[in-house]
């Protein structure tokens, strides 16, 4: 895929409508490059002009702060929001509600403050604009979803309505796990427990969220962020549901049934 840079628009004298933000899983994780792959291929087939910083994107931080080090946080968001000023970046959009979290709440007091967007949210404007358009009898046409809402979009960031709307286009089944929406059960990945041991405890959280997901009898798990994509995987696995439950982002299930 053939993707500007800042740096390369820069050049031209040009700017982006968006800076796509990557993230670290969305740049390293190989399941989490396909929701990169997926999104960049909506933007491109919509037409937005969208750029990515490439090398001179580092992580934002989110993981850093979580595990309470403040200071490597200073340090990376600092850095980052230099890059972002540097290039008059005003528009953000991301797949990563942990990234999205970060830039948009935590970044303006460190003089970073730019209009950021969660994906799930762009997607549905574009749908409401008329230029998402998806084929008819669609991939998903009748069959039955459900939806995990990620702590850093639903509960930090109260976005919930905008995912459902997305998925509302695909004329598919949407089935509620129990506790959904505000009451929400966290995957297990959140507060930097991605990269380290989970404490001792009875279960894992992210096999009592599987067991959750796979007992609604849908076939497909829509995710919005890529911690929740690895740690629901396992908790389906763990079911022994992997080859009837698909788990997939939002972004890759609209790339999959649009015209």
């Amino acid at each position: 895929m053939q993707i500007k840079t800042m740096a390369e628009y820069a050049a031209n004298g040009e700017m982006p409508e968006v800076l796509f933000w990557v993230g670290c899983a969305g740049s390293f994780d190989q399941r989490a490059q396909k929701i990169t792959k997926a999104f960049a291929t909506i933007l491109d087939k919509v037409g937005i002009k969208f750029a990515i910083l490439g090398k001179e994107e580092s992580c934002t931080g989110d993981p850093a702060r979580r595990a309470g080090n403040e200071f490597i946080f200073q340090m990376m968001a600092q850095n980052n929001i230099q890059v972002l000023n540097g290039y008059g970046v005003k528009k953000i959009v991301t797949a990563c509600p942990h990234c999205f979290n970060t830039l948009k709440n935590e970044y303006p007091e460190l003089g970073g403050n730019y209009e950021v967007i969660h994906h799930t949210t762009l997607l549905q404007q574009l749908i409401d604009e008329g230029k998402i358009k998806m084929s008819e009898g669609g991939t998903f046409k009748g069959k039955k979803i459900t939806y995990h809402d990620s702590c850093y979009l639903g509960r930090a960031n109260q976005i919930y309505e905008a995912p459902r709307k997305v998925l509302e286009i695909l004329d598919a089944e949407l089935v509620e796990m129990k506790r959904c929406r505000s009451n929400g059960l966290c995957c297990g990945a959140g507060g930097a427990q991605m990269f380290k041991e989970e404490e001792k405890g009875t279960t894992r959280v992210n096999f009592e969220r599987g067991k959750e997901a796979v007992a609604t009898g849908a076939g497909i798990i829509a995710a919005n962020c890529p911690f929740c994509m690895t740690m629901l995987s396992d908790g389906v696995k763990e079911e022994g549901k992997e080859d009837t439950v698909q788990v997939l982002d939002i972004a890759e299930i609209i790339a999959a049934g649009m015209q």
